[in-house]
């Protein structure tokens, strides 16, 4: 086992029986980073006393595929800013739009949208969000998105802590009968702003932690794509393109390639995308124990991680597929009656 994979086992295995020592940055970093922090954070993101605008996503998307009164998908989107779409000015810019507006293509029916992802939040909000979620017992949904991570790197929660409260969402959503997917953590050594050493310490962690995150929700029944590689070369290369005003989150150009990676992994989790009955070799994908596919998984964007077998010579087992983008149809939400979730 590659020592990527050795570290995100500990960081999983801590998250599951308790332990709480492992952190994202070691002590010893903290203070030779503290002035690029500062620096950083000077210089990204919104930091001024108006509050973060989020354009409202609720709603009905596939209007065109039932009429008024066919039973929708039931989609709900729960993490922080990424999750919220913070960044963008329109509806059908956020990711939460953009993946109801496919997931309504795909399977020819309407799709219901709710969005209860905070700008800020970090992996321990997860447990209110799902609250809010599950608290309608006439709204439970069919199938669940979670991203989240960025912000417990940079606040420095240590990663067990992190992968605690996230598998305890899914196995909350899950019990609850949805399908669960995992966009994990960003590859935070690709905003612009952020210089050395802070760059290489954010890629390692946030690297560290989506893999921990891999395995955690991997073992509780859902499947995980990685953002990491996408908000990484690609955002490093077109850094105008694909990242917003503030240099930090997403444009709707960067929002709209996360959405073309985890689609096809939000589809197949309902069972509407098809499936090889083999993996496809040449596209490297294959069986693997599940911290060296969650370590492989963390270094390239796009990658699915889902459960295979629960027990294995190493461990269990799991799936690693390399699914090919689907770019995604964008509409407004059919408006609907404000509802109490949020």
């Amino acid at each position: 086992m590659s020592s990527r994979a050795r570290v995100a086992r500990r960081i999983a295995a801590g998250a599951a029986y308790g332990g709480g020592g492992i952190g994202l940055l070691g002590a010893a970093a903290v203070g030779i980073v503290l002035a690029e922090v500062q620096m950083a954070r000077r210089q990204v993101g919104h930091h001024g006393p108006d509050p973060v605008h989020v354009p409202p996503a609720d709603g009905r998307y596939g209007r065109v595929y039932g009429s008024a009164d066919s039973t929708p998908l039931l989609f709900a989107v729960l993490g922080d800013s990424t999750a919220a779409g913070q960044g963008v000015h329109r509806a059908r810019q956020t990711p939460g739009a953009l993946l109801a507006s496919g997931l309504a293509a795909v399977a020819e029916r309407p799709v219901e949208l709710r969005n209860v992802a905070l700008p800020g939040a970090q992996s321990d909000d997860l447990d209110r969000q799902v609250a809010l979620i599950l608290a309608d017992p006439g709204w439970q949904p069919d199938v669940c998105v979670i991203m989240i991570g960025a912000n417990d790197v940079t606040h420095r929660i240590p990663a067990t802590k992190s992968v605690r409260h996230l598998s305890a969402a899914v196995r909350r959503l899950r019990t609850a009968g949805a399908e669960v997917v995992v966009g994990t953590c960003p590859d935070l050594g690709s905003v612009e702003p952020v210089q050395q050493p802070l760059r290489w310490l954010a890629r390692r962690a946030s690297r560290q932690l989506a893999a921990a995150q891999t395995i955690g929700t991997v073992e509780q029944g859902g499947r995980t794509v990685s953002l990491g590689d996408l908000l990484g070369p690609e955002f490093s290369a077109n850094p105008r393109e694909l990242f917003g005003p503030d240099n930090y989150h997403p444009s709707a150009e960067g929002y709209a390639t996360a959405a073309m990676a985890v689609l096809p992994t939000l589809c197949a989790a309902l069972g509407l995308w098809p499936e090889e009955e083999r993996p496809d070799v040449s596209r490297e994908e294959g069986f693997l124990p599940v911290a060296r596919a969650a370590a492989r998984a963390a270094a390239e964007g796009g990658t699915e991680v889902t459960g295979a077998m629960p027990t294995g010579p190493r461990g269990p087992w799991a799936l690693l597929k390399r699914r090919r983008r689907r770019r995604v149809p964008t509409q407004d939400p059919t408006p609907t009656v404000p509802s109490t979730h949020g």
